[in-house]
């Protein structure tokens, strides 16, 4: 599970070009230095914030809602945890599918 959680932070880390964070940050420090980053793509590069978004697969809905004025936390807040919730769906996704033994693959379905 520790070994999830620090590859699943490394990605975030190296994604969003958090300097001076290592793999085993704890996920409240995470939170606030991704939030800091996600702050400063706001206001300077939108467009990259976007493309950063799409590309660790948050869900375009989440988005707008998390930029509305209906979101209660602040737009940088709720996009970092929208980002970590992401994260932590991919993981519980990669334990659960990925763990399967390949012998137990059809062999016509087989890359």
């Amino acid at each position: 599970m520790e070994k999830e959680q620090n590859q699943s932070s490394a990605l975030i880390i190296n994604e969003f070009e958090l300097e001076n964070l290592r793999e085993d940050v704890s996920e409240e420090e995470l939170f606030r230095q991704l939030s800091d980053r996600i702050a400063w793509l706001i206001e300077h590069n939108m467009e990259y914030l976007m493309s950063l978004l799409y590309r660790n697969d948050v869900a375009e809905d989440k988005i707008h809602h998390a930029l509305s004025p209906f979101e209660q936390a602040p737009a940088n807040e709720a996009l970092a945890r929208l980002v970590l919730d992401r994260q932590k769906q991919r993981m519980e996704t990669k334990r659960k599918y990925g763990s399967q033994d390949s012998r137990d693959v059809d062999e016509d379905l087989r890359w």
